[in-house]
């Protein structure tokens, strides 16, 4: 059995904290709103992010910060990008060297560009870090469907030690190594799904759909590519499997704020509807920075910032993508070969 502290009680960190309870690890779960703690304490479901749940009772459900952290094995993130540094900052104090760190939020920081792994390294240097990522809505995690997931981290062991303890007859775990193809698979899928949910809300069909999916994971992998990730992390769970999930399904966030913003709502009435964080719309501005940075070419990820943060009409951008210059299908393949 292993102590674990989880942060943030969202819809994941809640069904993430089910899961290793019924794995028969100790777990505490930090909630930072006191209300919600009290409902949850009291009621034993988190009724805003993931009602109808049960929460065991062995599950320590608490506002204390520094008890979450004291005395663990492992401290789970699961809490919204924007706001993993202020919470680590705020509580570096309370952690130890050999704790391992497993984040499960996915997004890039948007002044400074860095991932997650990149921010925690900043303020805890010495704990060894993996990121858990793939397709996996909290909904069905929570109700015992078969989900599987890739566990990544630099050091072997370490990703093999989160797998072990995630592990479980309905929750699969996969290894590796590349840290840096997961994190960004996880993160700027939400960009795509946000385009996918755009193409709904316009009333096109499967075939838009498709192409946004296919053409968008080339843009990631692209981008990846250029970072150092292993390209063939994107044809895995945490590249194109974690695409189809957020794109297709009504779980995902970014794709019902995606289907209010074609139906013609604006960027802030989509996401006081939606009364959750949707990641996709942060990240949005971090990938188009980031393909700026590293000059790749990302045609989708463009549109879509305009879309958000320029106000452009989102039957323009389908059209510009439509009638982009003509080019080869395999040419990010053709220059692949080339250069190698």
């Amino acid at each position: 059995m292993k102590r674990v502290g989880v942060l943030g009680g969202g819809s994941w960190g809640t069904a993430l904290a089910i899961l290793l309870s019924n794995n028969n690890h100790s777990v505490d779960i930090w909630i930072r709103d006191a209300k919600q703690k009290e409902h949850m304490v009291n009621f034993r479901e988190n009724k805003k992010y993931l009602p109808g749940i049960s929460i065991p009772e062995n599950i320590n459900v608490t506002d204390d910060l520094s008890q979450v952290i004291h005395n663990k094995d492992i401290i789970v993130l699961s809490i919204p990008s924007h706001g993993i540094r202020k919470v680590l900052n705020d509580s570096k104090k309370y952690f130890r060297n050999d704790q391992v760190i497993v984040n499960v939020a996915k997004g890039i920081e948007n002044n400074t560009l860095l991932r997650i792994s990149e921010i925690v390294h900043e303020i805890l240097p010495d704990n060894p870090y993996a990121v858990l990522s793939g397709p996996s809505h909290a909904e069905e995690v929570a109700q015992n469907m078969p989900t599987t997931l890739v566990s990544a981290s630099k050091e072997k062991a370490i990703a093999e030690y989160v797998q072990d303890i995630f592990m479980s007859p309905y929750f699969r775990v996969y290894t590796n190594p590349d840290v840096i193809g997961v994190e960004l698979g996880g993160s700027l899928k939400n960009v795509i799904a946000l385009g996918a949910g755009i193409s709904d809300g316009l009333g096109y069909g499967d075939n838009t759909k498709a192409a946004l999916m296919t053409r968008g994971i080339i843009e990631i992998a692209r981008l990846g590519e250029r970072m150092g990730a292993n390209i063939s992390t994107f044809s895995g769970l945490a590249g194109i499997g974690d695409l189809i999930v957020t794109c297709t399904s009504m779980h995902s966030r970014n794709r019902r704020a995606g289907i209010l913003i074609g139906q013609g709502k604006s960027l802030q009435e989509a996401i006081e509807s939606i009364g959750m964080v949707v990641e996709g719309i942060k990240t949005t501005k971090s990938a188009y920075a980031l393909a700026k940075k590293y000059q790749v070419t990302m045609p989708i990820t463009k549109e879509i910032y305009e879309v958000l943060y320029e106000g452009k009409n989102v039957k323009n951008s389908v059209i510009n993508l439509m009638l982009r210059d003509k080019k080869h299908e395999m040419e990010d393949i053709i220059k692949n070969q080339i250069k190698e």
